[in-house]
């Protein structure tokens, strides 16, 4: 008797624990529906959106700039080390650009966004419930969701694009300074080989494409852990922790899900 009732409550914490889950997706999911589709205020919200583009997007180009520029580095004097032994160190320019376009720039970037712009989003937000200003703003007729949510959701959208440009562009003069500058490779067949290797549909369009999702994904789980999240120090905390933990996890797994959809067939 006493197995079959450790049984059956195992099986009632897991359905339990099911439903709670799939809850929180659902109220994840009106989160952002009522976030992205509201009636926008254009004298407010534009304004809105650019100082968090600037929250999010500009103070995180200092951690994407020094990682992409030692990331190519790496990825210069790894792939030398390998195309040499095959004659094809010329070639060292295709790989070091296919690698950051197609994969690394997006993954690794997303990666870092996560830890510092989406805590932060996370930490600012519950801080705000914490401290009940969402609940003043909505005493005092402001929706929290349009005025808080949003704009954060729409700056992490779009500087995550253009953050991954930026780390690819870097990642690929830092695999040319080791490359060319100290290992000797021709600069000619380093640009040449890697223009004619590169194409834009196929590894830059879909790059970009990956970390659009990533952006979008990371600043959803940034609010919605921020608004979930229990009023005290401890709660936030944990909150933070989950939004780095459940975005590396989902930038992972996306990762996985869209370079099968978008290389698969190769």
């Amino acid at each position: 008797m006493n197995i079959s009732n450790k049984i059956m409550d195992g099986i009632a914490s897991m359905g339990r624990g099911l439903l709670d889950n799939l809850a929180g997706l659902g109220r994840a999911s009106m989160v952002l529906v009522h976030a992205l589709f509201v009636w926008p205020q254009p004298k407010t919200s534009f304004s809105l959106v650019v100082k968090q583009l600037y929250n999010v997007g500009v103070k995180s180009l200092l951690i994407i700039v020094v990682s992409g520029l030692f990331i190519g580095m790496v990825l210069g004097l790894q792939g030398y080390t390998i195309l040499v032994d095959f004659g094809s160190e010329q070639s060292v320019g295709q790989m070091v650009a296919l690698s950051l376009v197609r994969e690394l720039a997006p993954v690794v970037t997303a990666l870092l966004f996560a830890g510092r712009a989406g805590s932060a989003l996370t930490a600012e937000i519950g801080l705000m419930k914490a401290t009940e200003q969402l609940a003043s703003l909505e005493m005092i007729g402001v929706d929290p969701l349009r005025r808080i949510v949003a704009p954060r959701l729409w700056a992490g959208f779009i500087s995550m694009p253009i953050l991954s440009m930026i780390f690819a562009i870097v990642g690929v003069y830092g695999g040319a300074l080791v490359s060319i500058e100290w290992l000797g490779v021709f600069s000619g067949s380093y640009w040449s080989v890697m223009q004619g290797a590169v194409d834009f549909y196929d590894d830059i369009l879909n790059g970009v494409i990956k970390a659009v999702v990533f952006g979008f994904a990371i600043t959803w789980i940034a609010v919605y852990q921020g608004l979930e999240s229990v009023p005290t120090s401890e709660g936030i905390s944990q909150s933070t922790t989950r939004t780095v933990v459940y975005s590396s996890l989902i930038i992972l797994a996306l990762d996985f899900v869209l370079t099968a959809l978008m290389f698969g067939d190769v």
